[in-house]
């Protein structure tokens, strides 16, 4: 399992362990994780769940009124060259 496997499924466990059910799945450059959030979720669980997704790449919350909320993550696969690291404020 590539790198980015092992800390995704990291993550995915530490999510579990919180009581949200997760989904992991490999990607062209990435591994993502997802878990759906209950409506609520107490101040303790948010605080864990935050520490838990600052170990990603990336990650995010996607709210629909229809899908409930998804709380996704990501990590990269391999890791940007110095000075190839894209993102908002990258010169051209």
């Amino acid at each position: 399992m590539p790198a980015s496997g092992v800390s995704a499924a990291a993550i995915a466990a530490r999510l579990s362990a919180v009581g949200l059910p997760t989904r992991v799945e490999e990607r062209a450059g990435l591994t993502s994780v997802e878990a759906e959030l209950p409506e609520s979720l107490s101040d303790e669980s948010w605080r864990e769940v935050l520490e838990v997704v600052a170990d990603a790449d990336r990650f995010g919350l996607h709210a629909t009124s229809l899908n409930g909320r998804t709380l996704w993550a990501v990590v990269r696969k391999a890791v940007p060259a110095a000075g190839d690291a894209g993102g908002p404020s990258r010169q051209r």
